[in-house]
């Protein structure tokens, strides 16, 4: 093993390639959905009313990313992928929860994605809860009734509040060993000696729902309950380790060495030491499925977009293809920007997507790993035709049938190259899970080492993302080396540095859509050099710093407020005003 010592860190490859939800925003509609459904499980009883008031980030593009929607939709218990989020105000109604929206403005000493969250439950308890919206669907809980707290909901975590009492931890820590809970992490977070107090258990396993009653009945505790985070892939409690948990690049590809793997097959070991083989292979399915679903459904029967800015480009551009693949992008990346820009139609409709690292961000990676593992297939196929038909020149006998005495030359003779699959299925969707764990594990560091956020790092930081995690995974479906992988990720984010986010209205549609076809342009760039012997001067750990500390350099007008860039020209400024969307 590499003396470079390793993280504790158990993000799963599904947070990256995830949460699946319905869009149009990781941050600002998966995000803050968590956010307030955490909240919600903070306050003891029904709630009976709530106020929302937004800040930063939020409190200027709310209403054009479903903001306000995912965080009602996020009280009433609604999970990320529930398509009747964009329901959310009737179905409140019909639940008699009262809700309202505030505006708090700007403050930079906060996350750019905040909100505090005021409960009060039908027994008349009143909450405070802030929370902020990391990016990725990723959220944290960093305030309650004003005592700053830290919560992810990524693990199975106990809250409870509680007296600050002598002997008040050793009860509840006592409680929990009774149940045979192990505990990894513990805090407490208290106002004052004395006076109230709030302990976060973090721990193996699922929930015990044994072990509230307990911990309820002890005299000190005013209230307990699981925190979990709908939509969550994790399951493991912090502090566990496996062999494969990586900080960096540079440790990766230590891994990669030690193994003779690729990256995608070190980043699967790691996930099926997390989760187990049998839930890995679940949800890289429900992945793969959503993906496809993404992809192709708004090429088929495009729909006008909430903004009303996209309808029907993806389906423009598909169309296109044979007429100007030839002297232009070529059929491959062709049919890859299609598919990207159909994500974004898919989102903006608040249809069902896989945020692969972002909602904003999300069409790139399918994108380019659908439409290259198709052509490599159809390839394959090509080559398998061509060997069958030397062997059938050479007599009847040489003419392989299948176990029903069905020709296969015959067969694999169809017009369309996708009928044809001579490794099967199962070989084919193996290569594309590979790639997936393969962007996965770029994307996994580049949540760690430097944002994915929007606005925390501007586009650069959502596309740019996307681009170098599609850009690996084309290396790796080529056969080239975690090096060339790297590189090739390294080069795409060096292409793509200092792109702001200005979406028009605040809305995930416009210049969204055209900059996921841009991220599929950039990461076959970036594949296609590498896979050359074009190296990197910068390596990727360096790289993830830099595209960070641009990110931090962009004003706040560039980092997706709506106040700068193509938001501010007149003519969508116009457009804006005719949509009403965010009025």
């Amino acid at each position: 093993m590499s003396a470079v010592p390793q993280s504790f860190a158990t993000t799963s490859a599904f947070e990256i390639l995830g949460p699946v939800m319905v869009g149009p925003s990781s941050s600002h509609t998966a995000g803050a959905l968590r956010c307030a459904r955490v909240a919600a499980t903070l306050v003891e009883g029904v709630v009976s009313s709530v106020t929302f008031t937004l800040w930063n980030s939020f409190a200027h593009t709310y209403r054009g990313h479903g903001t306000d929607r995912a965080l009602v939709a996020g009280v009433l218990g609604l999970d990320t992928d529930d398509e009747r989020i964009r329901d959310a105000f009737s179905l409140a109604h019909e639940a008699g929860l009262n809700f309202a929206f505030e505006i708090g403005g700007d403050d930079p000493s906060i996350h750019p994605n905040t909100v505090d969250i005021h409960l009060e439950s039908a027994a008349g308890t009143a909450t405070d809860v802030r929370g902020e919206s990391l990016g990725g669907g990723k959220m944290r809980i960093s305030a309650i009734n004003g005592v700053a707290v830290e919560i992810s909901g990524l693990y199975t975590t106990l809250f409870v509040a509680h007296r600050d009492a002598p002997g008040a931890l050793a009860a509840l820590t006592g409680a929990l060993a009774q149940a045979r809970m192990n505990i990894a992490f513990c805090r407490t977070y208290r106002t004052e000696a004395g006076g109230t107090a709030y302990s976060v258990f973090e721990t193996d396993g699922a929930p015990d729902r044994a072990v509230l009653p307990a911990v309820r009945a002890l005299d000190l505790v005013t209230y307990a309950t699981f925190i979990e985070l709908p939509g969550s892939a994790a399951a493991l409690g912090p502090g566990v380790s496996t062999p494969d948990l990586f900080d960096d690049a540079a440790q990766l590809l230590d891994a990669c060495r030690e193994r003779g793997a690729s990256i995608g097959a070190v980043m699967r070991e790691r996930e099926e030491q997390m989760v187990g083989a049998e839930r890995a292979r679940a949800l890289m399915r429900r992945v793969i499925e959503v993906m496809r679903e993404e992809t192709t459904e708004p090429l088929a029967h495009p729909q006008r977009s909430l903004g009303g800015f996209l309808n029907g480009e993806a389906r423009a551009v598909d169309q296109a293809r044979n007429a100007l693949s030839a002297t232009l992008l070529g059929a491959v990346q062709s049919e890859a920007v299609a598919r990207a820009m159909a994500v974004l139609e898919r989102s903006a409709t608040m249809g069902v997507i896989v945020a692969a690292p972002t909602a904003g961000s999300a069409g790139v990676v399918p994108g380019c790993v659908l439409a290259v593992g198709d052509a490599l297939d159809a390839r394959a196929c090509g080559e398998a035709q061509t060997a069958v038909g030397q062997a059938a020149s050479g007599g009847a006998a040489a003419n392989p049938l299948s176990a029903d005495g069905t020709d296969t030359a015959r067969d694999s003779s169809s017009d369309d190259p996708r009928a044809c699959d001579p490794h099967g299925a199962s070989a084919k969707d193996a290569m594309l899970e590979e790639a997936l764990y393969c962007a996965a594990a770029v994307g996994l560091i580049l949540s760690t080492s430097a944002c994915v956020a929007g606005a925390e790092g501007g586009c650069q930081a959502e596309v740019g993302s996307a681009a170098a995690m599609a850009a690996a995974a084309l290396v790796q479906m080529h056969g080239g080396t975690p090096e060339q992988a790297l590189d090739a990720a390294s080069i795409t984010i060096a292409n793509l540095l200092g792109l702001v986010c200005d979406p028009v209205g605040g809305l995930v549609e416009v210049p969204c859509q055209n900059r996921n076809a841009i991220g599929v342009a950039a990461a076959f760039t970036g594949a296609q050099l590498a896979l050359s012997g074009v190296r990197s001067l910068v390596p990727f750990d360096e790289m993830a710093a830099t595209m960070l500390a641009v990110g931090h350099a962009l004003p706040a007008t560039l980092r997706e407020t709506a106040q700068g860039g193509i938001a501010i020209a007149p003519t969508a400024l116009s457009a804006c005003a005719r949509c009403g969307m965010c009025s």
